[in-house]
This record gives structure tokens, C-alpha cells and sequence, in this order.
């Protein structure tokens, strides 16, 4: 908002002539709803200079700045809050430049490059609820980070090997019958997460016979057979045993087609997918550098470690005794490949925060270890995803599957949106894909409204309700827009005599919309968008409901009626771009 660079300019030199202050941060914001105002000076800070009450100081800048700004209509004070309202002229000349000019978001990125990891799943297993929130999470914040000006590159590392994996090769080769997509009618990366249940279910069998018999639980669980087969078969992968990289090969790409068609109709996608079984050696010749110049240390037993107790954390090892790599080496060694191959500013990985200490540590090392870009290093760090029924778990098939969850979901849309009698007039290709804009819409948003860093309970038949902070009512406050627009007749932009106070608060809502993606740039946090767009469709709604649009008489208050519903169109449709969510024209 410009009116704010001249607030802030008009600020600070009340503030020298009224009480010789210089360099002093002046910072507004949005009002209380509860107070007449648009934007807010919190005058505490400055008391110890005024040397009075937070009222008296407050109106003595209020009645500074009010007599050099003529947009200022007027100001109140609450304690020491001080309240600027700006004048309707001002509001409505707002309105006209973003009508002129369109959305016009800050490009504080600067084309700078930024390179934004997230999904990273196991090839074991078929995506789950928890991946869903990582996706959209992801995706969403690669669209803010474009909008503001970065040069995204979108980022997935397949976990692709590993004794995970092996668990789901055993059980193939051993109750799979050569069984493939295709045979049984599964998804790839369902056939394949059968067998990673299959493997479990018949692990336990063994530890509990292995325990009836006397053996220590530890003891079973290293001595059950399954688990001797599973470690051979990852060190014959190790050794490029030619069956078992092929039946490796095999599986994985079913997975790999699997987890397409899941993003495809997820609407997300990558520009660049690394896989761990290209990069888990990286990060060996590194750690031998740091050896050299004493980053790292050696154990007698030969392992190599780092020494994080004076950033307050512990020791952490980096190199086994038998000279494997652990998760951190290969993390250090794929962030060098990265920056080789992107030479980004920014990289950051979008992860749950059960790996904060990971990635705390990460950055440690790379700056320890003099990288340049180790300072762009962000760790997106988000909440876990519970259901009513408790926590999920993988390997005992107790997980909300991403591709069931999508289709539930679409048919509650589909259910919802017939019971209210929204589909007239639709053919059923239009209305198959309304059900799916309105249902995966749904989950997204659902998703998304939340800020990231919480732990959050998803609840599917809320998420998908007409009313309320969901994806549906906000869709259907655009179709209920587009519709007006196409019954109106082709308007200019008018200005009308008078602004009403919900014209008011939509001219305000879509001015300050540009800040929001800034400021969910910067705090990587998509729920601000959400709650933005959220907020302008609650209040359009309330607009069409106690003011003619159509039907007004008077011809300049008509067109702006018009052209601001448009605006909020607009807005509503870019702000859902940028969370990955359609809007239809219909519903």
C-alpha cells in the first residue's frame, strides 16, 4: 500500500519535531475489528521520549499526521493505540487502481532461485494423509514463492532403497506369485504396500514364536528369519546382485507410475526428482574433508563424528565404524549436489517436525564446514495430520490412503452437491469434474487453512461442508460472482457518490491481499492465503446479501457494484491458484 510508505514517512517526522527522535522504526497494523480504524500505531515504544500518557502521546501524533495527510479521515485513540481511518475518497481511488492495474504483488524475490524439496516418499508403501499435507504444503509455497518473484525449481528425493524396501522385495518373492498391476487390479504402489504389511504381519508371527520359545523380544527381532533374508538381500543390492536389482527395478517402477497418477490428480508436480539410490553415497568425500581440517573427529572404533556441544547440542556421527554413511552424510552430500547443480539462494525442506533436530543440525555442519548457501538453508516444519481414531501406521495398513481419501471425498461432494440442488443444466462430463474441483479442493484447503507448524485433526466430512472456512463456500461465492458477471451488461469502472461500509471492507481486503502473499512468503505459511481469501468471500457474501448489484438504479453505483464483484472474483481465483485449488464458473 503506498499510503502506508507516506504514514510511515509522516510518522517518523512527527516524531522528531514532536520529540527530536531520529532512525526510530515506525511499523503499523491492520486495526482491531472491534475499533473504528484501518491502520494502528502502537505508541508505547515512544514514551520514554514524549515523557507523557499513551493517550496524550497518541493524539499528539494522531493530530500531527492528520493535518499532512489528506486521506486521513480521521484517528482515535484506545489506550495507546492509535486508530487512522482513511477517508472514503482514498478508498475509492484504491479501488480504481487496482481495477487499472490488476494484482500487483511485490517481486521481493528478485529472481532470486530458490529450490523447494518436498513429498520425498518411500517406494514401500502408497501415499498416505500424512503425504497429502506435505504435497499441498509444498506445492503451495513453490506457487507463493513464484508469485513474489523467485525463480522456483520444485524438488522431490525418492527414498527408493534401503531395508525398508527390501522388507516389501521379501514378501514379494515369497507370497507374490508374480503377481503385477495389471493381474491384480492394484495401483502399483498399492500392490507393492501390500506386501510391506504382508512382510509385517508375518514378522511378528516370528518374534512371538521366537519369544514363546525364550528368546529375549530384542534377541527375536534380530534372530527372525524374515529379517536375516532382508538384510542379505540389501547388501546383494549393495553388491549389484543382478536378480535382485532387477525384481528392484521391477517394483519401483509400479510404485513410481503409482505415485504419478496420485500427484497428477493431487495437482501437483516437480521439476527435478533425485533418488536415493543415486545420491546415498554422497557426502563420503566430504566428510573426509571435514576430517582433515578438523570439523569432524574419529572414535577409536574408527567412526567419525562432529562435536555440536557448543551450539548446545550433542555429538552427532556422520560416518559408521564400518564406514557407512547415515541419513545427515547423505543430506550434506545431496544440499552440495543441489547448490552445483541450481546454485540457489534459498533451499528448503518441507518435512514434519519429528526432523527438526535433523535439520537443525544439518545447517550446523554446513556452516561448520564453510558452505556458502548454508545460511539459505529453511526447514519447513510442519504438524502431523490425526484422524478420530488415533494415529496411523504404515506397515499395519492403518493409514488413510491418499488415493481412498480422494475418492471419498469427491463422492461426499458429489452427495452434498446433489442434496442441495446445485447441478441443473449440467452435463455428467460437467459434473464429474465439478465433483472432483469441489472435493480435492476441499482437502487442500482444508489442509492448508491451517498454519503449517500445527499438529492438526482432519476431519473429512467438515472439510467438505458448503458453509463456513471450507473450499466449497469460497468456491461457491465465486460461481455466485461469475454468474452475476455473466448477466451483467458490460460495464466501465464508475465511482458512486458513496461508499458503504461493506464496500468499504472489500476495497480494504483486496488492497492489502498483495501484502498477504508477501507476508506468506516470508513466514512460509500458505494458512495466510487461505484465511485472506476466506475473509474476502465471507464479506462478499454479506455484500450481496444487503446491497442490489444488478438492480441498482443508479448507473455509477451499478458499475462499480459490478466491477468490484469482479475484483473480488479475481482475487478469490488467484489466491486459489496459489494453494493449488481449481474454482468453477458453475455449481
Amino acid at each position: 500500500m503506498e499510503i502506508l510508505t507516506k504514514l510511515v514517512k509522516q510518522t517518523e517526522e512527527a516524531l522528531n519535531q514532536l520529540y527530536g527522535l531520529d532512525e526510530i522504526d515506525v511499523s503499523f497494523e491492520q486495526t482491531n475489528s472491534k475499533f473504528n480504524g484501518d491502520l494502528t500505531l502502537v505508541v508505547f515504544p515512544f514514551l520514554k521520549f514524549s515523557k507523557k500518557r499513551p493517550e496524550d502521546t497518541a493524539e499528539e501524533i494522531g493530530n500531527y499526521i492528520s493535518n499532512q495527510l489528506d486521506e486521513i479521515k480521521a484517528f482515535n485513540v484506545v489506550k495507546g493505540f492509535l486508530n487512522i481511518e482513511f477517508s472514503d475518497k482514498y478508498w475509492l481511488n484504491a479501488s480504481k487502481n487496482r481495477f487499472e492495474e490488476g494484482i500487483q504483488v511485490p517481486k521481493i524475490g528478485d529472481n532470486k532461485k530458490i529450490v523447494i524439496e518436498y513429498s520425498s516418499p518411500n517406494t514401500n508403501k502408497p501415499l498416505h494423509l500424512g503425504h497429502v499435507r506435505n504435497n499441498v504444503l509444498g506445492y503451495s509455497i513453490c506457487q507463493i514463492f513464484d508469485a513474489v518473484g523467485y525463480e522456483v525449481v520444485k524438488n522431490n528425493l525418492v527414498n527408493d532403497r534401503g531395508i525398508h524396501i527390501c522388507k516389501s522385495m521379501i514378501a514379494y518373492q515369497k507370497w507374490g506369485n508374480n503377481e503385477t498391476p495389471e493381474s491384480s487390479g492394484l495401483k502399483g504402489d498399492h500392490l507393492i504396500g501390500k506386501y510391506y504389511v504382508k512382510f509385517d504381519q508375518n514378522y511378528q508371527k516370528e518374534i512371538q514364536e521366537l519369544v514363546s520359545n525364550g528368546i529375549d523380544k530384542e534377541e527375536a527381532k534380530e534372530k527372525s528369519s524374515l529379517m536375516v533374508e532382508t538384510r542379505d538381500m540389501l547388501q546383494k543390492w549393495e553388491n549389484g546382485d543382478l536378480g535382485t536389482v532387477t525384481l528392484w527395478k521391477q517394483m519401483n517402477n509400479w510404485v513410481y507410475e503409482g505415485f504419478e497418477e496420485t500427484y497428477k490428480r493431487l495437482g501437483v508436480s516437480f521439476d527435478k526428482i533425485y533418488y536415493e539410490s543415486d545420491t546415498y553415497l554422497l557426502g563420503k568425500e566430504i566428510v573426509q574433508e571435514g576430517l582433515k581440517s578438523n570439523v569432524f573427529f574419529k572414535k577409536e572404533d574408527g567412526s567419525i563424528w562432529i562435536d555440536l556441544t557448543p551450539e548446545g547440542l550433542d555429538e552427532k556421527i556422520v560416518q559408521r565404524s564400518d564406514g557407512t554413511s547415515v541419513y545427515i552424510t547423505q543430506d550434506i552430500g545431496t544440499a552440495d549436489l543441489k547448490y552445483d547443480e541450481f546454485k540457489m539462494d534459498k533451499f528448503v525442506y518441507v518435512v514434519g517436525n519429528e526432523q527438526d533436530y535433523h535439520f537443525k543440525v544439518l545447517q550446523l555442519i554446513l556452516k561448520r564446514l564453510g558452505k556458502s548457501y548454508a545460511d539459505g538453508l529453511y526447514h519447513l516444519s510442519y504438524g502431523m495430520v490425526d484422524l478420530p481414531e488415533g494415529k496411523m501406521k504404515s506397515r499395519e495398513g492403518t493409514v488413510v490412503d491418499a488415493d481412498e481419501l480422494m475418492d471419498e471425498i469427491v463422492a461426499t461432494a458429489k452427495k452434498q452437491t446433489e442434496e442441495l440442488g446445485k447441478t441443473d443444466g449440467m452435463s455428467s462430463k460437467e459434473l464429474t469434474e465439478l465433483y472432483e474441483v469441489l472435493g480435492i479442493g476441499a482437502l487442500k484447503y482444508y489442509l492448508l487453512k491451517v498454519d503449517a507448524k500445527k499438529r492438526m485433526m482432519y476431519d473429512p466430512k467438515e472439510s467438505i461442508d458448503f458453509q463456513g472456512n471450507t473450499a466449497p463456500f469460497i468456491q461457491y461465492t465465486y460461481t455466485r460472482i461469475a454468474s452475476l458477471l455473466r448477466a451483467a451488461e458490460k460495464v466501465d469502472f464508475k465511482l458512486p457518490k458513496v461508499l458503504n461500509p461493506v464496500e468499504k471492507d472489500l476495497i480494504k481486503l483486496i488492497s492489502n491481499y498483495p501484502n498477504v502473499i508477501t507476508s506468506a512468503a516470508n513466514n512460509y505459511n500458505p494458512s495466510e492465503v487461505s484465511n485472506a481469501v476466506y475473509e474476502l468471500a465471507k464479506t462478499f457474501n454479506k455484500f450481496y446479501h444487503e446491497h442490489t448489484i444488478l438492480g441498482e438504479q443508479d448507473h455509477n453505483t451499478r458499475g462499480f457494484r459490478i466491477t468490484l464483484s469482479n475484483m473480488v472474483g479475481e482475487t478469490i481465483k488467484h489466491g486459489f491458484n496459489l494453494l493449488g485449488i481449481k474454482v468453477p464458473d458453475r455449481m
